[in-house]
């Protein structure tokens, strides 16, 4: 009943918050056009015919698309048609790029997640008439879930998570949150912690498949362009450190430590570091590179010195010749060349509310990472990584700076062996929905 109530609710609430979404569209817009772009994907409405039958994959932004990458890649190798939805513009790019050519050739469409309306749902539905739908994370959103179970389209949660601070959060009051989270298909999660988590919630049909970033692909040439760098940056001893995902809320914080290591490196008259900043929010870009010039740091912002691409990357050492404090990552798609030139790497978020970002890009570039202490959004597999001492965190700034200097040799082996012991969750993934489809085919044949 009180689902039903619910639904009820949240029906009425979006037809009259819907002109508050269309804002919000369009003050994104004027920080980010393409928010507007293909405007009617939004409703449902799509200008070419989307792939028959195909598997759906809702990725919401750039994190998600790039942690199902390998597992799209494998889909499609076996035949499958694909469908992408995204919400933010950053997801949507990487996902046209990394399928350009699957796109073109019919096999996959990358389209704007439907606004969680049920008319807007079945619209998506009756164009693609999708055979499995895969939300990633944790993306709970009860038109999208009872659409899809009216449609009888199975919608699982995959690559999923319930982290402590919102499994707690939810289950006070009326649990409504979690009332919607039971009524999905089923789940494809990372450990056991997280199957016993959503069991108790009463999600039924839960597979334990692990973590799909483990399988994401690796780019070979950005990784080839950093090795053929980094010669030049540590070759009077310079230790190269890089800030991933930066964000705001921290941003003085990483100022002040890399002036902190300034400070150290000079009374051990030793080089100090270079600092590898790479925000997390292009739109962040140039206000961390002006906040770190305002503390009188030199910085070489990467889209002022190189061409785009491979070639520009390599072509960085002659740029970097004076050796400036900072190199600012102000670019997109290239986060393995900053991972790659690193000899230690910093994940950002873990000093905000909001938590620590990925751990596992540094991981796979065999880059023990460290972070801040608030590390729940990556509860797995950072309690794995912490307990296999491949991955550290600080409660402190003042504490990672001292960790960090005088410079040490991170368990580049541990790091290794850890990424190997985790991958294949997504052939494990793609085994646990064949095997739905076949329950799902026998239980029809039985009747």
């Amino acid at each position: 009943m009180i689902l039903f109530v619910f639904n009820i609710f949240y029906r009425v609430l979006w037809l009259l918050a819907l002109p508050l979404v269309m804002l919000y569209l369009w003050k994104r817009r004027r920080k980010d056009p393409r928010y507007l772009y293909k405007l009617k994907e939004r409703f449902g409405v799509y200008e070419q015919a989307l792939p028959q039958q195909p598997l759906w994959v809702h990725a919401v932004s750039l994190g998600e698309v790039r942690s199902a990458l390998g597992l799209i890649r494998l889909a499609l190798a076996r035949g499958e048609k694909i469908v992408i939805s995204c919400f933010t513009p950053a997801g949507r790019e990487e996902a046209e790029r990394q399928f350009a050519d699957e796109i073109v050739a019919g096999d996959l469409a990358v389209i704007w997640v439907p606004l969680d309306m049920h008319w807007c749902l079945h619209r998506f539905y009756r164009a693609c008439r999708p055979r499995f739908g895969l939300t990633l994370e944790v993306e709970i959103w009860p038109a999208m879930i009872a659409s899809a179970r009216r449609a009888k389209v199975p919608l699982y949660l995959c690559n999923s998570q319930y982290t402590s601070g919102a499994y707690a959060k939810d289950s006070r009051g009326l649990r409504v949150r979690q009332r919607v989270i039971a009524s999905v298909a089923g789940a494809f999660v990372k450990s056991d912690i997280q199957r016993q988590r959503f069991a108790s919630v009463g999600v039924k049909n839960i597979t334990v498949t692990g973590e799909l970033r483990f399988d994401q692909p690796i780019p070979e040439a950005l990784l080839d362009a950093a090795a053929q760098l980094r010669p030049q940056l540590i070759a009077d001893g310079r230790q190269v450190i890089t800030i991933a995902s930066g964000v705001a809320g921290e941003e003085e914080i990483f100022r002040d430590m890399i002036l902190g290591l300034q400070e150290a490196a000079a009374k051990d008259s030793m080089p100090a570091p270079l600092f590898v900043y790479v925000p997390r929010a292009p739109e962040r870009f140039g206000a961390v590179g002006q906040m770190l010039q305002s503390a009188g740091l030199s910085v070489c912002a990467r889209s002022q010195v190189a061409e785009a691409g491979t070639a520009g990357l390599a072509a960085l050492g002659e740029t970097l010749a004076d050796m400036p404090d900072v190199l600012l990552g102000d670019s997109f798609g290239e986060m393995y060349f900053y991972l790659g030139l690193a000899d230690q790497v910093i994940v950002g978020g873990g000093f905000t509310p909001a938590g620590a970002h990925n751990i596992i890009e540094p991981l796979a570039v065999g880059k023990p990472p460290i972070t801040g202490p608030e590390t729940w959004p990556i509860e797995f597999p950072f309690a794995e990584a912490e307990a296999a001492g491949v991955a550290r965190r600080f409660e402190t700034p003042a504490a990672m700076v001292a960790a960090l200097w005088p410079p040490s040799e991170p368990p580049l082996q541990a790091a290794a062996t850890f990424m190997a012991e985790h991958r294949g969750g997504s052939l494990r993934t793609l085994e646990a929905m064949d095997q739905v489809l076949a329950d799902s085919k026998g239980q029809q044949g039985g009747l």
